[in-house]
């Protein structure tokens, strides 16, 4: 590229963003209401599906999980009617730069008070930031962050703040294939205060579950304090080994090192009533079912590395 051409490259990708930048602080739609009050049966199921068995969630001074914080601003299959607004605009201007690819990146949220039931929500957002030209390993595009404050009553409840990359994807050259004698090695599972007890377990092969020393309840994956009763105190019980597949995916995309796609990732409900996420091997990663009852044992992955896995019996 020329020395002229390289200028006005450069200069029109910085009026491309001198644009962006106008976006800043404008609302990215219309402030909308939320379509229920914070109310008992959306917080019961919420707990369920998370296995969130707090007591402050329930009981006649119940608060609504923090977390559900953007639950109560959902429009459901309906979607939130006359919510057109900037941000449609940014994503239009971005579009026609070539930045044609979205991923969320992170998101972000502060809770000022609690939300209870009865409560009637309203929330408006605004596009807080657009972040100068960033190159990436998926490609070079600009992160735009949006900040959605939560009201109840009129009061803010709390602060959404969310991140997406729109980006022109990198063109890749095919990856190097290992040589035949060299076997990638598994990620190194992450090690902590927390959960190195368990760690030690697997070693010796040894699938360990903590238990509440106060109120009795199982917990997993390990945690510093009991979910139920907030007791920090614990020792574990061994795992029988048995269970059942209660959900599963399978795994196509994207490949990595030591994994050879497709193979199935369950998530086994233990006997004792706890659930874990390990793989499911001993048949096709296609003839995994729920409900397929499954045995623990351990694989080597390698000289250093065992890891607890889940083998079917059999075919259907």
């Amino acid at each position: 590229m020329s020395r002229d051409g390289w200028h006005e490259q450069v200069d029109s990708h910085d009026l491309l963003y001198e644009r962006l930048k106008t976006y800043e602080g404008r609302p990215t739609a219309a402030p909308g209401t939320g379509k229920d009050l914070v109310n008992e049966p959306m917080i019961r199921h919420w707990c369920e599906a998370m296995g969130d068995t707090n007591p402050a969630y329930g009981g006649p001074d119940a608060i609504a999980p923090p977390t559900m914080l953007q639950a109560w601003t959902m429009g459901g299959l309906s979607g939130n009617t006359d919510r057109a607004g900037a941000y449609d605009e940014l994503s239009t201007l971005l579009d026609g730069a070539g930045y044609t690819s979205i991923v969320a990146t992170d998101c972000e949220q502060e809770y000022l008070r609690p939300l209870r039931p009865g409560d009637a929500i309203t929330f408006d957002s605004v596009i807080e930031s657009v972040s100068p030209r960033k190159t990436t390993k998926l490609g070079t595009g600009h992160f735009v962050t949006t900040r959605m404050d939560v009201r109840a009553g009129g009061e803010l409840a709390g602060t959404h703040r969310f991140r997406v990359l729109k980006y022109a994807p990198a063109g890749r050259p095919p990856a190097p294939r290992p040589e035949p004698s060299v076997t990638p090695k598994r990620p190194r599972p992450v090690i902590n205060r927390d959960n190195a007890g368990f760690w030690e377990g697997v070693a010796e092969h040894r699938l360990l579950i903590q238990r509440c020393t106060d109120c009795e309840v199982l917990r997993f994956p390990w945690l510093p304090g009991c979910n139920a009763c907030g007791s920090l105190a614990w020792d574990t019980v061994e795992a029988s080994g048995e269970g059942t597949v209660y959900s599963y995916v399978v795994m196509h995309h994207p490949p990595f090192p030591a994994f050879d796609p497709p193979y199935a990732v369950g998530l086994i409900e233990l006997a004792e009533g706890v659930r874990i996420v390990s793989n499911v091997v001993g048949v096709p990663y296609d003839k995994v079912r729920i409900g397929m009852p499954v045995r623990l044992e351990f694989l080597k992955a390698d000289e250093e590395l065992d890891l607890p896995v889940f083998r079917a019996g059999g075919e259907d």
